[in-house]
């Protein structure tokens, strides 16, 4: 593992995401680096030659740059809400080395400090996020999410290698549930399992309705030509789950595979976000 601490000249970005103005991603590069990860794509123009997992480069001065593109939004929009930010698209804002180094804490902190009057919004993979409650207990709008793609820890991490197992997300779900922190769930990407075993799905919406998440993302799995591409060389030691994730590239499949989930969804009481399965597109 290579760590990097570099200086940036901004923390904000536009985002391209819906439901999110802004994003801050205090890390380029995770160290969860998960098979079917779309940011991969960083690797190639910022590390070449180095694999998507295996590099974190540490915005060390993220901070101190966000207090000033703060001050900024403020004469721009008159103390007034300057839009939604959403921790983070291309990383992990707390993959293991958050711990050490707690940029994402220290981001957090500045928006608590400047009184950011928008909703903050936190994605993520490891329960290091229940450290950071008493600052999200200082927001009048902040959620915090956390990816689910199994209940089960070993088909969870034969993709997410190096994530925490899954146990250890629902667990934090239930602590920030019960710190009165609003939570909801990413269920993405779909694996193509859940085709042929629908009780494991009613499982996964039945413990994240346990869990107390209300309403959750959920996202057909992106399997653009570079995503593929490294995805299949890694399934290539098992051959024989190619065809699955073949066919879940087809619209028969997603079709199929909406079918089971929207009355599963319903059922459990978990609202999907949006109303739609997110997909994509080839």
């Amino acid at each position: 593992m290579k760590i990097r601490e570099i200086k940036v000249g901004s923390a904000l970005t536009k985002s391209g995401l819906p439901d999110a103005k802004w994003a801050v991603n205090p890390y380029v590069g995770c160290v969860f680096g998960c098979k079917y990860c779309y940011a991969a794509f960083i690797g190639r123009w910022k590390h070449p030659g180095e694999e998507w997992g295996e590099f974190v480069d540490v915005k060390i001065n993220a901070p101190e740059i966000l207090k000033t593109e703060l001050e900024k939004l403020n004469k721009k929009f008159q103390n007034k809400d300057s839009g939604s930010i959403f921790f983070s698209s291309v990383t992990d804002p707390y993959q293991g080395i958050e711990a050490k180094y707690q940029i994402t804490r220290q981001c957090l902190r500045v928006l608590a400090d400047f009184g950011y009057k928008g909703e903050i919004s936190i994605l993520t993979k490891s329960p290091l996020v229940c450290r950071d409650i008493d600052i999200f207990k200082k927001f009048k709008k902040a959620s915090v999410g956390l990816t689910i793609t199994s209940i089960d820890d070993e088909v969870s991490q034969f993709l997410e290698n190096n994530a925490p197992p899954v146990s250890l997300r629902l667990g934090a779900l239930k602590e920030l549930c019960r710190a009165g922190i609003p939570t909801y769930a990413f269920v993405g990407p779909l694996l193509p399992y859940f085709t042929a075993r629908a009780d494991k799905l009613e499982e996964l919406f039945t413990e994240l309705k346990e869990s107390g998440v209300a309403e959750a993302y959920v996202e057909h799995i992106n399997l653009s030509p570079k995503i593929r591409q490294r995805l299949f060389e890694y399934l290539a030691k098992t051959p024989e789950l190619i065809s699955y994730f073949k066919k879940a590239q087809t619209d028969e499949y997603r079709q199929e595979l909406e079918k089971i989930i929207y009355p599963i969804a319903k059922k459990s009481g978990i609202k999907i976000i949006g109303g739609k399965i997110l997909h994509h597109g080839k």
